[in-house]
């Protein structure tokens, strides 16, 4: 074991939760949830000195309202560790979680820290995508205006550009719901931690019960009816609610280690986290992010995609995720084998730590050893990361 190594040593997330009206968690605070999720991470570290823990990362995309005032400090107060633990909150969109644990890695391999918290949270239906006092900068709007292109637009863009048609788009997105349900049947989300939600009651009263399945899968998703819904962004296009992630309330987190730490406390790490790349691209295609920074990945790491046992690529429409499959020549059986965000939903900052948390668990599962997680992100970014299952 490196002395210098990052590893993860513990992980989970919440179930995610529609963000609409109908939502398990629209009633429940942001903050509350991922604290609970952050202390049944910390319960599976026997004996653990949380005096230990030197930072608390946390990803936001919209940090405002109850996400907002530093969430990562709050979140470490409500989950009562030591007074002595900082936190910082992050933000890089939908890759916001994603990049907190690749930073909690980097202070511990430069030797900064010996143990962080990273991960995400993001409810949307409390605040909703772009916030609640979204002001657009008038000089950007005339020299680049893509900066603030629809994500849905940006969907269409890479559709039209790389021939994604609505066929294949559709297809893609049956198969989501179809591996979710698979994988919700046959109990195959060990990593999720039961939160409690709250709820009106007849009397309008809100009482707590247990949340602990995800609530976006859709098992009845078939072809026709998918081929009955309308464009959602453009008219005649190809990209629709039914081929695009689902707006979702979730949270999730990691704890992460050096080497040197993990020996010094006895503990079996789970995996490794090997390396990180973060890609700039045009905002128009916002999408090709994440087929880009998987190549950067895997062309610093000299490696092929065949040597790679699982990927996790998020789903935030068909069309891009699909391009990345399609690209790189995946099998299907090694790409969002337990479903993605058109199923399961797309809670913007937590998502690049849930999908984390769901291949440590699948490749748990198989017996295999590397896993690659990649997003892109809004404003023309990509972000991949490497992990090796110990």
């Amino acid at each position: 074991m490196e002395k210098r190594g990052a590893y993860i040593v513990a992980y989970g997330r919440s179930p995610i939760a529609k963000s609409n009206q109908t939502g398990a968690l629209r009633y429940t605070r942001p903050e509350d949830v991922a604290s609970e999720v952050l202390t049944g991470v910390l319960k599976q570290i026997p004996d653990f000195n949380y005096e230990l823990i030197e930072d608390v990362i946390i990803g936001c995309a919209f940090p405002e309202g109850e996400q907002g005032t530093n969430l990562a400090k709050i979140i470490a107060d409500r989950s009562g560790l030591p007074e002595s633990v900082p936190g910082q909150t992050v933000n890089r969109y939908c890759a916001s979680s994603l990049q907190t644990i690749a930073d909690g890695a980097s202070h511990i391999k430069a030797g900064h820290v010996n143990c962080v918290v990273a991960g995400g949270v993001e409810f949307m239906s409390r605040i909703p995508m772009g916030g609640g006092a979204f002001a657009p900068n008038p000089s950007l709007i005339k020299t680049h205006p893509e900066s603030y292109m629809a994500m849905g637009i940006t969907a269409e863009n890479v559709a039209d550009q790389y021939q994604i048609s609505r066929q294949e788009q559709d297809e893609f997105a049956v198969s989501s719901h179809q591996k979710a349900w698979q994988a919700q049947e046959q109990e195959k989300f060990t990593e999720i931690i039961p939160v409690t939600a709250y709820l009106p009651d007849s009397h309008n009263q809100l009482v707590p019960s247990e949340f602990k399945k995800d609530q976006g899968i859709r098992p009845e998703t078939d072809q026709n009816k998918l081929a009955q819904l309308k464009p959602a962004f453009k008219l005649g296009g190809s990209v629709t609610a039914g081929n695009s992630s689902q707006t979702s309330d979730g949270a999730a987190m990691l704890v992460l280690m050096s080497g040197e730490l993990v020996e010094q406390l006895k503990l079996q790490p789970i995996a490794k986290f090997v390396d990180f790349t973060i890609v700039g691209l045009d905002p128009k295609i916002m999408g090709v992010g994440a087929l880009k920074s998987i190549e950067s990945l895997l062309a610093k790491r000299n490696l092929k995609p065949e040597e790679i046992d699982l990927f996790e690529i998020n789903e935030a429409f068909a069309s891009q995720a699909a391009l990345a499959v399609k690209s790189l020549n995946l099998p299907s059986d090694k790409v969002n084998v337990n479903g993605g965000a058109i199923a399961l939903g797309h809670p913007l900052g937590a998502t690049g730590a849930i999908l984390t948390s769901k291949l440590l668990a699948e490749l748990g599962r198989r017996k295999e050893q590397t896993g690659v997680v990649s997003l892109c992100i809004g404003g023309g970014m990509g972000a991949a990361a490497l992990i090796e299952y110990l």
